[in-house]
């Protein structure tokens, strides 16, 4: 019997690193279980419905559903409003992102929408336009 301890940060890069290195490259990626075929959402070492250390990225459908939506209110000379919601992916996953693209006060739950990978201040992030 092993008695070390499994450290899957030994292996590399965490997975933060490697989904926004896969963001850089204009890629939205989400986390399957080798194991128990699961998908993840937000970046993890370890499986939440297994607990396998077995997590693979794969490119995600990028469809997905509002869950919930709200404005965030700000002066023009601030950027304007905008909103925040979350959305269940067609994978399983809930995620927490904003829809672009139209008026935030248009977004509305149950909607469908479709990710893209966009800046937000200079950082590359998921995003969603209804569709």
């Amino acid at each position: 019997m092993n008695s070390t301890p499994h450290n899957p940060a030994a292996a590399g890069p965490g997975p933060d690193a490697r989904f926004e290195a896969a963001l850089r490259q204009g890629r939205f990626e989400i986390q399957k279980c080798a194991d128990c075929g699961g998908h993840v959402f937000y970046p993890r070492y370890l499986c939440p419905h297994c607990g396998s250390v077995r997590l693979v990225a794969e490119r995600a459908s990028g469809k997905g559903v509002v869950y919930s939506t709200s404005v965030v209110r700000r002066r023009p000379d601030r950027g304007g409003d905008f909103n925040v919601c979350l959305v269940d992916l067609a994978e399983g996953p809930r995620m927490m992102s904003r829809v672009v693209g139209m008026p935030p006060d248009k977004v509305a739950i149950g909607m469908a929408v479709r990710a893209k990978v966009s800046e937000i201040d200079g950082v590359p992030a998921v995003v969603f336009e209804q569709g």
